[in-house]
Order: C-alpha cells, then sequence, then structure tokens
C-alpha cells in the first residue's frame, strides 16, 4: 500500500493520501483528504532510513571527530557525545545532567561543576541508600 504526498492546489495544503492498491497509485485517481479537492500536485517524498540502535551505535564509533575527543579526554567532547548518545537512542537527559552537560559545553571545568553541585558529584541520586550502609541481615 503506497503512501503519496501531493500539494493541494486547492486548499494549499501538503498531503499524504494512502493508496490501497498500485493500481489505484498508477491511475493518479486521487482527492485531497482536507478539501476533497481534485487538483493534486504530486509531490518527491522525504526519504526515511530505519536503523537499528546497534547501526546507530556503531555509526557514533565509526566518528572519528566524536572519538578523538574522547580520547584527549575534552570535558566539550564529553557533552557532545553524551548528547548525541541521548538523541541516538531517544533516552533524555535529566535537568541535573543536562545542566552539567550545558556547563561543559560551555567551557566550565569538570572541578567548579562538581563543587557547585555537591549532590551530582555524589553520583547516586536514585534516592536509595547506600548498600554499603545497609545492615547485614544475615548476622543474628
Amino acid at each position: 500500500m503506497p503512501i503519496y504526498e501531493y500539494h493541494c492546489c486547492d486548499c494549499k495544503k501538503r498531503v499524504s493520501v494512502l493508496f490501497r492498491t498500485m493500481s489505484a497509485a498508477e491511475a493518479g485517481a486521487s482527492a485531497c483528504p482536507n478539501c476533497a479537492g481534485q487538483r493534486l500536485r504530486r509531490l518527491m517524498s522525504r526519504l526515511r532510513v530505519l536503523r537499528s540502535e546497534d547501526n546507530r551505535l556503531e555509526a557514533m564509533a565509526d566518528d572519528p571527530s566524536l572519538m578523538a575527543g574522547l580520547e584527549k579526554e575534552d570535558p566539550q567532547a564529553l557533552a557532545h557525545f553524551m548528547r548525541k548518545m541521548s538523541d541516538e537512542t531517544g533516552e533524555p537527559l535529566d535537568e541535573e545532567i543536562s545542566e552539567v552537560m550545558d556547563r561543559l559545553e560551555a567551557g566550565e571545568s569538570p572541578e567548579s561543576i562538581e563543587s557547585s553541585m555537591p549532590a551530582a558529584a555524589d553520583g547516586d541520586d536514585s534516592g536509595m541508600p547506600d548498600m554499603g550502609s545497609m545492615p547485614d541481615l544475615d548476622e543474628p
């Protein structure tokens, strides 16, 4: 079932039209889904390539500009890498991490960020107690 994009000359909108069969698509008999107008001009559709998460991560690993900054332990490169990773995986950065990334990208040193954000320096912000401080339940 092909989907084609058109420009409707009546309502001036870009519309997508789904055809049930290839023969209906070839005949080109379609109407605008917005205004039912018959004057449609076919447009070149955008190309979208679906890639797996593994393919996206491999492409990041193959990007020499991303890896060069990490090898040099550049904080700005680390921030850029983390943002790219967030974009590629679809996992948003939380507010605190996003602030740290903003500050790293602005050129602030990791040490000054750490000193101004003691909660972030502790590492675990999950609200869970430190397992080292938990009593041993196996002892009598």
